[in-house]
């Protein structure tokens, strides 16, 4: 198994909402040890770094509006194939197509306010963690538990 560290953000309309942690657990719960965590307001510019690869299309505009119009908590976390595990919790994007026991399918309500992002690659991830994280800011930690979780 490789272990990788990913990037998380719950987005503004859960903060708003007051769900972050219970979003940030199932990480923890799945056995990924938390490696960083922050709350921000992202600026515009910002929001349009994180969404580069967006740019240009139609939905560039709302998505980076959205991003920029209130607090998120950004997260890495660290463990064996964490990326695409991430994915795996995470859900489809829309969370109509979601199943029940991801996060986008028990807490989303829309396609654009889909509670919650992960990176889908390693190069993602990597340019996610320092957009948002200063390098001291990532703690590079073992749990005892780890043990008992990965082999």
């Amino acid at each position: 198994m490789s272990t990788e560290t990913t990037y998380v953000m719950v987005k503004p309309d859960a903060v708003q909402r007051g769900i972050a942690f219970s979003i940030l657990k199932r990480w923890e719960k799945r056995g990924y040890t938390l490696s960083g965590l922050k709350m921000v307001v992202p600026t515009q510019e910002q929001a349009e770094s994180h969404y580069e690869e967006h740019r240009g299309k139609g939905f560039f505009p709302a998505v980076t509006s959205f991003l920029a119009s209130g607090p998120v908590v950004c997260a890495a976390f660290t463990g064996p194939n964490a990326i695409s595990a991430s994915r795996q919790i995470l859900g489809k994007t829309n969370p109509v197509a979601a199943e029940m026991g991801t996060i986008r399918g028990d807490f989303a309500v829309s396609g654009a306010y889909n509670t919650c992002h992960a990176s889908d690659s390693q190069e993602a991830a990597e340019r996610e963690i320092n957009l948002w994280f200063k390098k001291e800011e990532i703690i590079d930690w073992k749990r005892d538990a780890q043990k008992w979780v990965w082999d």
